[in-house]
């Protein structure tokens, strides 16, 4: 692991760029050591350096916790290949002109999700290795990305998902295998998911403790205060 960079915020919070091989994170430590770790994961495209990305890590460690986030093959300011352009190009069309998206979401999205986990686990290989960083796992974010995670990763003992983008087949029917605790966060109004999808893939989640939590509002539009509701369920399962 690689550091290119560090500096300290506000209340001792240490935030530092860096690569493992050619994959690049950001890590947020607390002041306080050693410290349960959360994989913090964005939509494809959302780069790492995407400032609400950053706003909801900064204050998910603020709650004593370390914070990861990467940019996985194809995603954020990664390259892409032409395959990968044609493919988004494709989908924005689609969806500009009111077609039917799901077998474009399914091609470019499943592989996207495949190809992300190895980086992922790379990553939570060698982070939990830091002296700083000592357990357990949480995940918080990408619905896909996390579902397929917390089924191949036993060190991840809860998850937070939102309920945004497209969820493959595959891990729609993976989502029956997780038990673990989970916590759901819906917009109401989310233009790019549909709603009774979103609630659907709730109701398959095998988990005895899984919690939804509904606003109104756009993709976008999650309020702050859910940062704060889920450093509460973190809390009660990682520390």
């Amino acid at each position: 692991m690689h550091v290119s960079s560090e500096r300290r915020l506000d209340g001792d919070l240490l935030e530092r760029e860096f690569t493992i091989g050619d994959i690049p994170g950001t890590l947020w430590t607390p002041g306080s050591a050693p410290a349960p770790l959360i994989l913090m994961a964005h939509n494809n495209g959302l780069p790492k350096g995407a400032s609400r990305l950053v706003a909801r890590a900064r204050r998910t460690a603020a709650y004593g916790y370390a914070v990861a986030t990467i940019d996985a093959r194809g995603c954020g300011d990664r390259p892409r290949s032409e395959a990968d352009e044609q493919a988004r190009a494709e989908l924005r069309r689609a969806m500009q002109a009111g077609k039917p998206v799901d077998d474009l979401f399914e091609s470019f999205v499943g592989p996207l999700v495949e190809e992300a986990v190895p980086d992922w686990l790379t990553t939570l290989d060698t982070l939990l290795s830091l002296p700083e960083i000592g357990g357990p796992v949480g995940y918080s974010g990408w619905t896909a990305l996390g579902i397929r995670l917390a089924v191949v990763e036993p060190r991840i003992a809860a998850v937070g998902f939102f309920a945004g983008g497209y969820v493959p087949r595959a891990q729609r029917e993976e989502a029956r295998r997780i038990t673990l605790p989970l916590l759901f966060l819906l917009q109401w109004d989310d233009e790019g998911n549909p709603r009774q999808r979103a609630l659907d893939l709730f109701d398959a989640f095998g988990s005895k403790e899984k919690t939804l939590h509904a606003n109104t509002g756009g993709h976008v539009g999650t309020p702050w205060f859910e940062v704060e509701d889920g450093g509460r369920f973190f809390d009660r399962h990682l520390k």
